[in-house]
């Protein structure tokens, strides 16, 4: 037995420590360890080369270390019995990231070796060892295998894994989304067929470009609403008024100012909800009736022209969106007569202008007082909610606390926002959008690009904020996964305002900081790392880093992600399709990935277009396209018609 450990100690034996500088280590090989292999039983090893492993042995630790580069020296020898070859050594630059300790390896430097100390290949065990990202007693999945060795299986703890923030990166092209949906392929696999992951775990995606919502994709057994393909109940999300009507929400919605309208925003919802706070419907109709009434008087005696006219055509607005067909056609200026000192007076009226003192039978005989009566609040909370925003409005021009054309603009705004509320959300009491699946997909393939940074804003605060209140008494999870994440955490937008992009990043700022706690997890894919908030990027947890080739993301990486090392950062450029560089706490050391490829019907719908595919077609179809052009099969040049016969023969 001691044979075999001292021949194994001799032929591993790679050489000694030349010299330390902190983590940086200087190894001497020895001249005989220069050959690409070794052989050990038998069998060609690999020898030390750049990017390669090995172990430095210093009393009883066992270091592990990465070469970064080499050189060679020269050997200053004045004898004349060495060779010329002796003259010069080769000297590896390596780097200490960590040791091994009970059998098992560790990230970190907890030693460093001495000058003298012997550095040793590593065996086939070792080499898994620092390979394996989870114990043997954890629950794994299958990612790939090593790039430079496919013989070593990559499996992922999933603990470790999926409680964690993930981050993809990648060009466009580099196999981005095919990692995406790998990893959750093989973890809705494993998971598919226990009971507690589809109760307790719950998976929402936002689908920027519809490559996650065919059936096989991801998983089969998932709900996808395809938002603004048609007006489906299926295909909207279902969701809670109050957790659209909310001031920090349609102060973002309808951008509004800090100083002037968010306090407007704030006093219409504090009015919506008093007078909805009332039991039943009927008496929310008549408290509503009873309001506008009181400001209707105020407004006819207000010897204001101007404002007289602004307030009534709200009221205009308010009183036809709540009136049969029969008076659609109706308007409270159809029977009065506004004149420039703001008397109002009855067209059809013997009796003059409008005095507090005839008030109540001039009003009784107004066109608006039959549409008043006739008026009932919409069932749609939406379009109650614009009414009661409109009202809000009156009553602060008439008590002069607001000028309408300082708050006209929000109203506006929130105005033509919610008119496409109805075609994204079913507002209701159920707000469960995970009732048939604990996967979802959000496909907003379809949507205007406002739109498509509005709704995950706006979902995923509601799903956290709902999230926190039931983590506190149950062990659930949540993650949200975001694809082409730039398109909603970009820090470089131009075409929003600053108010807006900073609740935008303040809002996944706060996810990415706090949600661990209650068990909310974010995964983002992006083609640009450099466009995303640095805060998100940093505070993301493990990182699968494809092809980058710009300097700007690839210095983001750079700065955000610790455990990377400059081996690995050189080489993100060159990666090949498929392949990336796993790094980040799941890793004790970067290594580069080739994840394996799904079966096409799993895959996302993401492939390049085969342009020959689609400009030529099929191979008879080739045939029979070049046969035409006067192509002879197996030759690729064209022959005029004049000589076709004649060079025929000729071949």
């Amino acid at each position: 037995m001691e044979i075999i450990d001292y021949l194994k100690d001799s032929i591993f034996r790679i050489g000694e420590v030349y010299a330390v500088n902190g983590r940086e280590i200087i190894i001497k090989v020895d001249s005989n360890k220069n050959l690409p292999h070794v052989i050990y039983k038998g069998r060609l090893i690999k020898n030390v080369s750049v990017g390669s492993f090995l172990k430095i042995k210093k009393g009883f630790y066992n270091l592990v270390a990465k070469v970064e580069s080499e050189t060679l020296k020269e050997n200053r020898i004045e004898t004349e019995y060495h060779s010329k070859q002796d003259s010069l050594i080769r000297l590896l630059i390596v780097k200490i990231i960590g040791y091994f300790e009970k059998g098992s390896y560790h990230k970190g430097v907890k030693e460093v070796p001495l000058i003298g100390n012997i550095a040793y290949l590593m065996d086939n065990d070792e080499f898994e060892r620092i390979h394996r990202f989870a114990d043997p007693e954890e629950e794994t999945i299958y990612l790939g295998n090593l790039m430079l060795d496919e013989n070593v299986p990559i499996r992922i703890s999933i603990d470790r894994l999926f409680a964690s923030h993930i981050g993809i990166f990648g060009n466009t092209g580099s196999g981005k989304s095919h990692t995406l949906a790998k990893i959750y392929n093989e973890l809705f696999d494993k998971m598919k067929n226990f009971n507690n992951f589809k109760r307790n775990a719950r998976f929402v995606v936002f689908d920027f470009n519809g490559e996650y919502s065919s059936t096989d994709a991801l998983c089969s057994s998932k709900t996808i609403y395809n938002l603004g393909s048609d007006s489906n109940e299926s295909n909207k999300i279902p969701f809670l008024i109050g957790d659209l009507l909310r001031l920090d929400t349609l102060s973002i919605l309808s951008d509004a100012t800090e100083k002037t309208q968010q306090p407007f925003i704030k006093r219409a919802l504090k009015l919506y909800n008093s007078i909805k706070n009332h039991e039943s419907p009927e008496e929310i109709q008549s408290h509503f009736k009873n309001t506008i009434s009181k400001y209707i008087k105020d407004t006819l005696l207000l010897k204001d022209a101007q404002k007289e006219r602004n307030i009534l055509d709200l009221l205009d607005q308010i009183l036809l969106s709540g009136l049969n067909r029969e008076l659609q056609d109706s308007s409270v200026m159809d029977d009065i007569e506004i004149y420039n000192n703001g008397s109002i007076k009855l067209i059809r009226s013997k009796d003059g202008f409008v005095t507090s003192d005839n008030y109540e039978e001039f009003f009784c005989r107004l066109k608006m007082k039959s549409m008043l009566d006739s008026f009932r609040l919409p069932e749609n909370p939406i379009q109650e909610f614009l009414i009661f925003l409109n009202l809000r409005l009156i009553i602060d021009l008439v008590q002069n606390k607001a000028q309408n054309d300082h708050i006209h603009p929000v109203v506006r705004r929130l105005d033509s926002l919610m008119n496409d509320v109805p075609n994204i959300f079913n507002i209701g009491e159920d707000n469960d959008m995970f009732k048939k699946s604990n996967i979802v997909v959000v496909n907003l393939n379809v949507l205007k690009t406002d739109l498509k940074k509005l709704i995950p804003l706006i979902v995923s605060m509601a799903l956290y904020r709902g999230h926190k209140l039931k983590a506190k008494k149950n062990n659930v999870y949540l993650n949200i996964i975001v694809d082409e994440a730039h398109n909603i955490l970009s820090t470089e937008s131009k075409r929003e305002t600053e108010s807006w992009k900073d609740y935008r990043l303040e809002t996944f700022e706060e996810i990415i900081k706090e949600g661990r706690k209650f068990g909310v997890f974010l995964t983002l894919a992006s083609q640009r790392p450099s466009d995303i908030s640095a805060t998100i990027v940093s505070q993301l947890h493990n990182y699968l880093i494809h092809r980058l080739v710009n300097n700007k993301d690839i210095e983001m990486i750079e700065k955000a992600v610790s455990y990377i090392d400059k081996l690995s950062l050189e080489s993100l450029p060159i990666l090949p399709v498929g392949a990336c560089i796993l790094s980040g706490l799941i890793a004790d050391l970067p290594i580069v990935l080739q994840v394996e490829e799904l079966p096409m019907k799993q895959q996302p719908k993401s492939q390049t277009i085969k342009l020959t595919s689609s400009w030529i077609g099929d191979s008879k179809e080739q045939d029979e396209s070049r046969a035409n052009c006067g192509i002879v099969p197996g030759f690729e040049f064209e022959i005029d018609d004049a000589d076709k016969d004649e060079r025929y023969e000729d071949l």
